[in-house]
């Protein structure tokens, strides 16, 4: 049943403190992030201790990933770019072959005029990724962006999609999927799903409410909110449905909660919110491993 690893997603710079306090609640993966910049930490000496926690305990590394803005080098994403190399470089110490985060993006410019750049940064950060066994997963977040402008993102829309593969033509080069971010744009996330698994190297346990009165009433671009980002298994998405299309295409990665997004289940309920949408998903999966019978022939 681990073929399907269900885990959460915890601060790089503070995982060796986190993670001991809530992998008892029976999180299979970990997700160790980094906002902008790597900053200052041994990443050597950090995958020594974070493994000593999780080896003996059968939990893995899912992802490294890093959260800037690679393509302008500027402001508080100067070290971005650098923090992608070493991520890649030393992501075979915490045991994984994936690191994720976002594209970048030419600030407040149509993600037309982005592509070159990416091309440029991604061409080469490819053949570095190849070069180690390492995948790049852009997670699908559009950070308040859109086709027209922006400051962090370009992969959060499936024709933005086609350019990015198209200029970086790489088997290490693909997706870091969730269905929140495709539903905040009224996209329905399972056909997506299906059509774009080849790409899919991770899936974050995020999900969406969308109210579907507001936006018959008000629309999209009105005073009322119309969608919120939620912990699994208190929003929309069938993960059911989701689980079984990786199963049906033979995904073998992990699933990481993304928390401290939902409006209800936060704050003193983070964890309520977080240790609920584990074992939802954990029954999403299928439940319990039951061994089939063996005939006597």
């Amino acid at each position: 049943m681990k073929q399907i690893r269900i885990g959460t997603l915890v601060k790089g710079n503070t995982a060796v403190e986190v993670i001991p306090q809530i992998m008892q609640h029976g999180f299979e993966s970990f997700g160790l992030t980094f906002w902008q910049s790597t900053g200052n930490i041994d990443l050597v000496e950090t995958a020594k201790k974070v493994r000593a926690i999780i080896d003996e305990k059968d939990i893995v590394i899912g992802t490294l990933g890093i959260f800037g803005n690679p393509l302008t080098g500027k402001g508080d994403s100067v070290d971005s770019l650098a923090s992608w190399e070493r991520l890649i470089d030393h992501a075979h110490l915490f045991g994984t072959d994936i690191v994720s985060g976002f594209t970048g993006r030419i600030p407040n410019c149509p993600i037309d005029e982005s592509m070159s750049r990416y091309a440029e940064v991604f061409g080469e950060l490819a053949k570095r990724a190849e070069d180690r066994g390492v995948r790049i997963a852009f997670e699908n977040c559009d950070m308040h962006g859109t086709w027209y402008e922006g400051e962090w993102n370009i992969a959060h829309n499936p024709t933005a999609w086609e350019m990015m593969f198209n200029a970086v033509p790489s088997d290490s080069i693909g997706l870091q999927w969730e269905p929140t971010h495709q539903m905040v744009s009224l996209i329905d996330p399972l056909p997506q799903l299906r059509k774009w698994m080849p790409k899919i190297f991770n899936v974050h346990g995020k999900d969406a409410t969308i109210a579907w009165d507001i936006v018959k009433e008000y629309g999209i671009h009105g005073p009322k909110q119309f969608v919120w980002h939620r912990t699994p298994g208190f929003g929309d998405t069938n993960w059911t449905d989701v689980i079984s299309i990786l199963r049906q295409n033979n995904y073998e990665g992990t699933i990481e909660i993304e928390g401290w997004h939902d409006p209800v289940y936060r704050d003193e309920l983070e964890m309520t919110g977080q240790v609920h949408a584990l074992n939802y998903l954990k029954q999403s999966r299928g439940g319990q491993f039951v061994p089939n019978p063996t005939e006597v022939k």
